[in-house]
């Protein structure tokens, strides 16, 4: 198997005897607003994290594959007519990857410090494997490679919506989910308050906070309405 490598971060599964989630949820990460977020509204573009669920949840680390036989590159560049060029970038992308994981674990080191909690020490993480060099061309054919499964993550299409309420990148302007276009509402977008509006951890308060705001928005529309009826009853 071959996989071309991006720039996608990865996190650790487990760590210090919990699941990640766990520590993150209990330090408050997915209760952090956009608006306390240091990057803001850039944060929205980034890419997720891989990690899998399988089998009770285990972490992905691309150089363990590399040892179990999948040939890694850089990302994709171009196909040809015989050949698949890669960006020199492998390297790179593989160090990144480790250090957003190892910033969340020091994340979560820091929170049991500051909270004195009792938990297991996992030994400091050694990378694996190192690529032996930049493979930046690649002959399919003789690669016996016959299929080609784009994994480029999904973007939301929010075209067949013809209202202008969007930025120039075809996100929707909303605050908290609420649009200033009278009756539109957004709801389960990845930040669309905090880190976890887009998970289910998250989506219960968006979705309570906006049908208040829907309730509060409807009581004060008929009250307006029934005062403008009163008041051209009793100015005619």
């Amino acid at each position: 198997m071959h996989l071309c490598v991006g720039g996608a971060p990865r996190s650790p599964r487990r760590y210090r005897g919990k699941d990640v989630v766990d520590w993150l949820d209990q330090m408050g990460y997915y209760d952090l607003s956009i608006d306390d977020h240091p990057q803001k509204e850039k944060v929205r573009t980034k890419a997720n994290h891989y990690v899998t669920g399988r089998d009770g949840g285990r972490e992905i680390d691309l150089r363990q594959f590399a040892i179990e036989g999948m040939k890694l590159y850089g990302r994709l560049k171009q196909i040809g007519d015989r050949t698949l060029d890669f960006q020199p970038d492998l390297q790179q992308n593989l160090d990144q990857a480790d250090a957003v994981a190892e910033s969340i674990k020091q994340s979560i080191d820091q929170f049991i410090e500051k909270n004195q909690i009792q938990a297991p020490i996992d030994p400091i993480y050694q990378p694996v494997w190192h690529p032996p060099e930049a493979i930046t061309t690649l002959d399919y054919q003789q690669a016996n490679i016959g299929t080609v499964i784009w994994c480029t993550g999904y973007q939301s299409d929010f075209r067949w919506v013809e209202l202008p309420l969007f930025d120039g990148k075809g996100y929707p302007c909303h605050e908290r989910g609420v649009c200033e276009t009278w009756g539109v509402y957004f709801l389960g977008l990845p930040w669309l308050y905090t880190w976890g509006s887009g998970r289910f951890s998250g989506i219960a308060r968006d979705a309570t906070y906006l049908a208040d705001y829907i309730t509060a928005r409807k009581k004060k529309t008929d009250s307006t309405a029934w005062n403008t009826v009163n008041e051209f009853l009793l100015g005619s």
